[in-house]
């Protein structure tokens, strides 16, 4: 089972998306859960998001972010990409994170991520 704790959804409905698709999930039997971080992060071009953690399948993760975002007319974060560098780098940790930034179920930027003291925070934005 994966999991990340590097997807967001748009500050301030972070409680109806989590609650949205932990249903959606439940009731279409698909292994996902999440939950919210307690943190957000600012950026300059879309705005503040709240990050959230999940654990299931990576698929199922991808696909009820776009779809939360297309349902619910929020922006979300669907990160976990990354640059390709040497297993040792990737291995730990070191390096950027990136994300797609969706609004409304549309791909509408990217952002560069990194961590800092346990969280993650925004190194570059960019819309697609």
């Amino acid at each position: 089972m994966a999991g990340a704790d590097s997807f967001a959804v748009e500050q301030g409905k972070g409680e109806k998306a989590v609650a949205w698709m932990n249903e959606y999930a439940k009731k279409n039997k698909v292994n996902f859960e999440a939950k919210l971080q307690g943190y957000a992060v600012q950026t300059t071009k879309f705005g503040g998001f709240e990050m959230i953690s999940w654990k299931g399948d990576w698929p199922a993760a991808r696909n009820l972010i776009k779809r939360a975002s297309g349902k619910l007319r929020i922006k979300a974060l669907e990160s976990g990409y990354h640059e390709k560098t040497d297993l040792l780098v990737s291995m730990f940790g070191a390096g950027s994170e990136f994300a797609k930034v969706y609004s409304g179920g549309n791909l509408v930027g990217q952002i560069e991520m990194k961590t800092k003291s346990g969280k993650w925070v925004v190194k570059s934005e960019a819309f697609s």
